[in-house]
Parts: structure tokens; C-alpha cells; sequence
């Protein structure tokens, strides 16, 4: 519910009737949000929500008239809000899901599979990020990416002082932005970073790809096997859930593809899990944001194994 005990209200941005129809029966189906409206193509839209006021709006990315990154920009430079992506374009050109995201888009939801259990799994995914998106605080304008700091000369050569110390970060909604605010600031002796961020598979490549273009740090997709090394970061491919385990005398990536847990792969639990498994005493465990109770549980265990 949005704040007040009031339906969390939607409007719905597509330019495929078929969809529109699609997302209104998932949203209304709900008892705690209700679609108010469909437009086909941003210029009705813009109409809709001056007169309709939305909580949240699902945006499409190719839409007729002006596209929905265009689309998307104006609108959070004007009247910033909550704004789930929602385009099968977004998940075969991923940089361009990437800039959505730049532009203060709250999440990514690729269209639905073929199948009923696809359409159901895929309405319990659409339903759980406008809830989460309702909840969240959209920036106004955009921010200007900044590129790497510079690195004193040598300093990728200087031994880090905490070689044998792990960070692990589990992120959702919005989390995109908050995991590029931490890396960025983060020195190139950093201890080695593992992130879990909730996102679709194909998308994660290219996020790695423009953290790494933005960090001090070495940024990277997860491979699984890795040595976890200082000034680096591994972020959780979009298909596995990353966990981490003993090598030697230091860390490495393992991957996985087990079944979803808290109905995501990956899962910021299955990591913390990990990590309280394999070497709590030297790990420091972040939740930079939330959706549902995912890490919840692996953030008490690593509590109870001695993590910071």
C-alpha cells in the first residue's frame, strides 16, 4: 500500500495493447495496488500523469512518437517518480538498460516467456518491484558519471593492507546506483568486493563493464573459480547465484545455479551464507538497499559467526 493504507496506483506506459491489457490484469489482481490508466505512447502518458498524479508508472523502451529513455529523462529532470522498466529491447541491448538505470529508472523487468508458469513467476516479479519501486526515492536529473579517481604512481603494485579481509554486498531496487556510489570511492588496495545485485540475466555484464569504466577498482562479471583478489570487484552474474569459498590461504568465486532463493537468482543470502561459512572473522557485509526479506537471514548468520 502506498502511504496512507491507499492502493499503490499505476499507470501503465506501452505501446502494445496486448501488454497494457497484460500488465493491468497483473497489477489489478493485487489487493494493494490497482492500474489507473494505459497509454500508448509517451505523449499520452505525460498527459495521464498530470491529471492522474501515479504512484509509479511502468515504462516501455520503444514506443512510438518519442522512445522511452527520451522519454524517461524529461520526466526525471520534470517530476521525478518511481519508474519500472519494462521492454524485451532492454534485455537485447543491455547498454541501453544500463542508461535507463542512469537516468533514475527504479528497475529493469524484461517482457514475459512463453508459458503459464512463466506468466505467473513473471507477475510475482512485476508485482514485487512496483511494490518496491512505490517505495523508493526517484533523484531528480541525472547525475554526471565522473571516471575513475587517479591512482598514485605504483599504486596498483602496493600490497593491500587488508589482503585477507572480504566485503560483501547485497543490493535490489535502486541498488544499481548505490553499488557504483560505494565503488567509485573505494581505493585501488580495496579488500576484494563481492556484490549480489538483484537483476536480470544479461544486464549484469554491462553493469560490470560500467562500474569498471568508473572505479579506481577493477570491476568485473563473476566467472566461477576466481581468486578474489585486493582491488578487485565480482559481481554476481545475472544466471548464478555467487558465493565464496576457501582457496589456500585466501578466497575464491564459486558459482551456481541452484534453484532461486527468496525467488532470486542471485540470491544476497546465498552469498552471505557463503561468507559466514568460508571466513566470517575477515568479512564486512553491506545491504545498500532491499527488496523482500532476501539477506535478511544471511546478515544474522554472518552476525552470529563474528562478521563486522
Amino acid at each position: 500500500m502506498s502511504p496512507g493504507g491507499r492502493k499503490t496506483r499505476v499507470i501503465v506506459v506501452d505501446d502494445s495493447s496486448v501488454m497494457r491489457h497484460l500488465l493491468s490484469e497483473i497489477i489489478n489482481a493485487e489487493r494493494d495496488m490497482e492500474a489507473i490508466g494505459g497509454a500508448s505512447d509517451p505523449l499520452v502518458a505525460r498527459e495521464m500523469i498530470r491529471s492522474m498524479n501515479p504512484d509509479v508508472i511502468t515504462l516501455d523502451m520503444e514506443m512510438p512518437h518519442m522512445d522511452g529513455l527520451e522519454f524517461l529523462e524529461k520526466l526525471m529532470r520534470l517530476r521525478p517518480m518511481p519508474v519500472v522498466m519494462v521492454s524485451a529491447f532492454a534485455e537485447a541491448n543491455s547498454q541501453v538498460a544500463m542508461r535507463a538505470l542512469e537516468l533514475g529508472a527504479m528497475e529493469l523487468v524484461a517482457k514475459p516467456k512463453n508459458g503459464a508458469g512463466g506468466i505467473a513467476e513473471y507477475a510475482l516479479e512485476v508485482t514485487s518491484k512496483i511494490r518496491a519501486a512505490a517505495l523508493g526515492r526517484p533523484k531528480k536529473g541525472l547525475a554526471v558519471p565522473v571516471g575513475p579517481a587517479a591512482a598514485a604512481p605504483g599504486a596498483n603494485a602496493v600490497k593491500s593492507p587488508w589482503s585477507n579481509k572480504i566485503i560483501v554486498i547485497g543490493a535490489s531496487t535502486g541498488g544499481t546506483e548505490a553499488v557504483k556510489d560505494v565503488l567509485t570511492q573505494m581505493p585501488v588496495n580495496a579488500p576484494g568486493i563481492l556484490v549480489a545485485q538483484h537483476m536480470p540475466e544479461g544486464f549484469t555484464r554491462s553493469f560490470a563493464a560500467r562500474l569498471d569504466s568508473l572505479c579506481a577498482i577493477t570491476v568485473k562479471e563473476a566467472a566461477d573459480g576466481e581468486r578474489v583478489l585486493p582491488g578487485h570487484a565480482y559481481i554476481a552474474p545475472g544466471h548464478s547465484h555467487l558465493m565464496l569459498k576457501k582457496s589456500g590461504g585466501g578466497y575464491a568465486t564459486l558459482l551456481s545455479q541452484s534453484e532461486p532463493v527468496n525467488r532470486h537468482r542471485p540470491s544476497v543470502d546465498v552469498l552471505f551464507r557463503s561468507a559466514a561459512r568460508s571466513g566470517a572473522a575477515n568479512v564486512l557485509a553491506v545491504i545498500l538497499t532491499g527488496m523482500g526479506k532476501d539477506g535478511a537471514a544471511g546478515m544474522a548468520e554472518l552476525r552470529r559467526a563474528g562478521a563486522c
